[in-house]
């Protein structure tokens, strides 16, 4: 099967450095546009790998990311908001990335050709059978994710992978691939850009779908949310007053007193 990597393509653009400014947000702008209909065609691939996930959650299970670069840092990123955004404990999403946590500012050498590091990351965690393990590398030839997954399918532990490649060596490694293909970037091969783009899409989907399968959104309200701040505070009173008939002071007492806007909410249900 060829395998053409089209994350390494030419641009489309020529002369970059002949561009004004408006032309080159214009040009970035228009490659921007066609990302979300990229993700689009990989739906079905996304819900598969959140059949997965669900249910291994729900038996104790976590998920895990792992990437080097630019795909290790978007892992980072959205496991790190889970907790804030929906009340979970910080290691149920974990962010892996090669070099260790002094790559998500700067750059490792050879990090990322190492191909067993991986897997003794993981092994830090403790990482089991209930687990889910997501690889993520635009380019789908990152040694340092496919070893990882390789040790992970030796191990029974599920793995999938989100690339910008069609046919790569980490969906030919992952048991539930994404492949989000968005072709040649504006500045060629700077995967950061439209791949960057698609992944964190795709990862939003993932933890946000997965989330709200495991109960932690009610309509459309993050009830679960951490109040970190007088901002999110003032958001949950507002939830706490759009879901019983309270005023402003009687939200902010109950969720003063109770925490989170779920168990304000549920406490004031019960005593009715």
């Amino acid at each position: 099967m060829t395998f053409t990597k089209t994350t390494e393509q030419s641009s489309k653009y020529e002369h970059l450095d002949k561009m004004s400014v408006q032309e080159l947000l214009a040009s970035i702008n228009q490659e921007d546009k066609t990302v979300p209909y990229a993700v689009e065609k990989s739906l079905p691939q996304i819900e598969a790998l959140i059949a997965q996930i669900v249910p291994k959650m729900k038996l104790g299970g976590r998920l895990f990311y792992i990437g080097a670069g630019t795909s290790g840092r978007l892992g980072i990123l959205d496991a790190s908001e889970c907790p804030p955004t929906f009340g979970v404990p910080f290691d149920l999403v974990v962010g892996i990335i090669a070099g260790g946590d002094t790559a998500i500012r700067r750059a490792v050498e050879n990090a990322e050709d190492n191909t067993t590091q991986a897997w003794k990351d993981l092994q830090q965690f403790d990482i089991n059978t209930n687990d889910v393990v997501i690889g993520i590398a635009a380019s789908g030839t990152t040694p340092y994710v496919i070893g990882g997954l390789e040790k992970c399918n030796e191990n029974n532990i599920i793995t999938g992978s989100i690339s910008c490649n069609a046919e790569s060596p980490l969906s030919q490694t992952a048991q539930f691939p994404i492949e989000v293909v968005v072709g040649p970037e504006f500045v060629t091969g700077s995967s950061r850009m439209k791949a960057g783009t698609a992944q964190k899409l795709v990862l939003n989907m993932i933890t946000t779908a997965t989330m709200i399968q495991l109960g932690k959104v009610k309509g459309n309200k993050m009830v679960d949310m951490q109040l970190s701040n007088n901002k999110l505070v003032d958001r949950g009173i507002k939830m706490i007053m759009g879901e019983i008939p309270v005023s402003y002071e009687a939200a902010a007492a109950l969720l003063e007193k109770y925490g989170s806007v779920r168990k304000a909410v549920d406490s004031y249900n019960n005593q009715q």
